[in-house]
């Protein structure tokens, strides 16, 4: 019987054992810049608004720099913008994520073992 093995990885940046940046919250930035929305990009992930805004504070808040920017209501609706920060964030937080897929890909030894 032929098997599939493969070797996933998932990865996060913790500050101070708080996990502050992953997968998720690179999913929900990149909705953000997509629909200017933090509501649409709430919807956009079956999350509810409440959760997304959490995230958001918690990466503006603890982030070196904020990430999202807010406007509110009148003619315009309102909506998010990303800062340079996030998204200078996003592209090094995917580099990284060529890079340990890489090493996961040359990795042949323990796919042979197992």
């Amino acid at each position: 019987m032929e098997k599939n093995i493969e070797i996933r990885l998932r990865h996060w940046v913790f500050i101070n054992d708080m996990k502050f940046f992953g997968p998720g919250r690179l999913e929900l930035l990149e909705h953000i810049r997509e629909t200017g929305s933090i509501v649409k990009a709430a919807k956009a992930m079956d999350m509810s608004y409440k959760k997304a805004w959490a995230m958001v504070d918690a990466m503006n808040t603890y982030g070196q720099q904020p990430y999202v920017i807010t406007h509110k209501g009148g003619q315009q609706g309102g909506g998010a913008e990303l800062t340079e920060t996030a998204k200078n964030v996003i592209e090094t937080y995917k580099k990284l994520t060529d890079k340990l897929l890489a090493v996961v890909e040359a990795e042949k030894e323990l796919m042979t073992l197992i």
